[in-house]
């Protein structure tokens, strides 16, 4: 039986590997590879399993620690040429999903948070917003119990913008306020 879609053989999945990490800011581990170039439903992850060790042996893909990888200057060179063989409807989808993650990986690095277990039995949640220049803002907030406190961490690291937003404008309206009176 034909098989349908982009991935045919080792070779495609190669090229849809190069295609992905090139585009890449950050290095990736081999289940983030998988789930980006899984645009098409022949790829499997075993294919990619097997792929990025061959990738990393003849010097395509570099290991940058125990479980991530990035592409090399010759994986670039050689994923440049070969990249016009993908369909583009696989190429616009992988395109899109490396985008989300690159965007997915450098929130992350802005918006941090840690938990603090205090003497008295609760817990201190320390949030920090930060941009490509430095801190925008630190909270400390007391949570009663872990779970209450996890819970803290996790929502910040989704709205941390908004609580931002919303603290300057809520200042800052104060402030305007203020000097109304005076």
């Amino acid at each position: 039986m034909q098989r349908l879609g982009f991935i045919h053989d080792m070779m495609d999945v190669k090229v849809l590997i190069l295609f992905v990490t090139a585009r890449s800011n950050y290095p990736m581990t081999m289940q983030e590879i998988y789930e980006l170039c899984y645009q098409d439903e022949c790829l499997s992850y075993f294919d990619v399993c097997t792929a990025v060790p061959q990738m990393v042996e003849s010097g395509h893909l570099r290991q940058t620690d125990e479980t991530h990888y990035e592409i090399t200057e010759k994986g670039r060179n050689d994923g440049a040429i070969t990249e016009d063989s993908i369909a583009y409807t696989v190429k616009q989808r992988a395109e899109n999903a490396v985008a989300r993650f690159n965007r997915q990986l450098r929130r992350s690095s802005f918006v941090k948070t840690q938990i603090v277990p205090r003497d008295n039995g609760d817990y201190s949640v320390i949030m920090a917003l930060d941009d490509e220049m430095g801190n925008l803002m630190t909270l400390e907030l007391m949570a009663p119990n872990q779970r209450q406190a996890v819970r803290l961490g996790r929502l910040f690291e989704k709205k941390a913008e908004s609580v931002y937003n919303l603290t300057m404008a809520e200042l800052l309206d104060e402030e305007s306020s203020l000097e109304e009176e005076t």
